[in-house]
């Protein structure tokens, strides 16, 4: 970055409605009552960068603060092709590059150079589209990387990793806390549910056949797998499998939040266990010496529950590549629902847990939002987590030590 600072960052108003249900599809986040028309033409270009992602860069028609703007989206299923995610760059109608740019913002979005798991290949993209931003209008003065899901990772990881070329992040409801645990919710939820229902899911929670993935969303979970969870005779083993795996529901709409959670947990399962095999060498879950608790009968789960053995490639790779350090230079600030099913709030605790190992407290921030849902955001929530953020990168000035409540 520059050394000199040519304008000061000014708060992004209209940030409230830049991720409110754009980071995973299906997340169940709130949409903004009122869509924002743009209030000026946009300057958009498409692309394709060296890796063969996909971008998008917009700049205001008129008075560009000189600030960027990247954008970092949420997991897109490796069955879909590499294209920008449309799904998650619009909110109400409106566009995150019309909303940024009304601000005086420039904004940049790349597809990564593949879908699934792309952590590490998303994050040289990521650098590589701030590069490719400075040779069409020269370098911005700070760069803001703002992430969700698996785009949350990502943030946390460049920032730690490329202090040289992101000057902030923002990161939502991501698992930056431990990665190989992530895998491992994902995993040892589908061996608790095949538990208490045997055969509706095939074959194993580690074995899934390609042809599922074709037809999992299309009529698979809607015609044999919800029917079954919501029956009121499923109720007693549904309730077992949240209860063991402590995955999370809103008690206030236990039935739609039960159903919910486990619709994506599943669909977790289903699309990111071949292509995560694939990408990290080999099968990265384990659980012969695990212990499932909190059903009526827990000898009886334990004996019928699957059990596999991860591969050391696998595990290593995930030690290697995605698990974040803790270790900050620059500002971020962090956001979570209590009660995400997805990516649950734990990791949130673990992370700080790192940030104050390394001693990196005075450049984080993070914020606990009670609500069930993944990356389910209130627009005033956003709000104050990118102002924040952005004086703290204007200003080149630390965080104080608290955990905002």
């Amino acid at each position: 970055m520059l050394p000199c600072l040519r304008v000061a960052l000014t708060p992004l108003l209209a940030f409230a409605l830049l991720v409110g249900g754009a980071g995973v599809a299906s997340a169940q986040a709130p949409l903004p009552a009122a869509p924002i028309a743009p209030a000026v033409p946009l300057a958009c270009s498409d692309g394709i960068q060296p890796s063969g992602a996909q971008y998008r860069i917009c700049l205001p028609a008129s008075g560009w603060n000189g600030n960027l703007v990247v954008y970092a989206h949420g997991y897109v299923a490796p069955t879909q092709p590499v294209a920008l995610p449309e799904d998650q760059l619009s909110v109400g109608g409106v566009s995150i590059a019309d909303i940024v740019t009304n601000a005086g913002y420039a904004f940049a979005a790349t597809s990564y150079r593949r879908t699934g798991l792309a952590i590490r290949e998303g994050i040289d993209d990521l650098v590589e589209l701030v590069g490719v931003f400075a040779q069409q209008h020269g370098d911005p003065d700070r760069v803001i990387l703002t992430g969700v899901s698996e785009g949350g990772v990502m943030t946390v990881l460049a920032l730690e990793e490329r202090p040289d070329v992101f000057d902030g992040g923002l990161a939502l409801c991501g698992p930056y806390g431990d990665f190989q645990r992530q895998v491992d919710y994902f995993a040892d939820f589908r061996v608790v549910f095949d538990a208490f229902f045997p055969g509706l899911v095939a074959p194993t929670p580690i074995d899934i056949p390609p042809a599922l993935l074709g037809t999992w969303e299309t009529h698979t979970y809607s015609e044999t797998v919800k029917p079954v969870i919501l029956s009121p005779a499923s109720a007693i083993s549904l309730t077992q499998v949240l209860s063991v795996t402590v995955a999370p529901v809103d008690a206030t709409n236990l039935v739609t939040t039960s159903e919910q959670t486990v619709e994506r947990l599943l669909w977790y399962n289903v699309y990111s266990t071949n292509d995560g095999k694939t990408q990290l060498g080999g099968n990265p879950f384990g659980n012969t010496a695990r212990t499932y608790a909190g059903s009526l009968d827990d000898p009886a789960l334990n004996f019928r529950a699957f059990r596999a053995t991860a591969d050391i490639t696998a595990t290593t790779a995930i030690s290697a590549g995605y698990q974040t350090t803790g270790r900050l230079t620059v500002p971020l600030y962090t956001m979570h629902t209590t009660l995400d099913p997805v990516i649950p709030y734990w990791q949130a605790d673990l992370y700080a847990q790192k940030v104050t190992a390394t001693g990196s407290t005075f450049f984080y921030q993070h914020q606990k939002v009670n609500a069930y849902g993944h990356c389910a955001f209130q627009p005033f929530e956003l709000l104050g987590a990118f102002n924040t953020l952005a004086t703290r990168v204007n200003t080149r000035s630390i965080f104080l030590p608290v955990i905002v409540k």
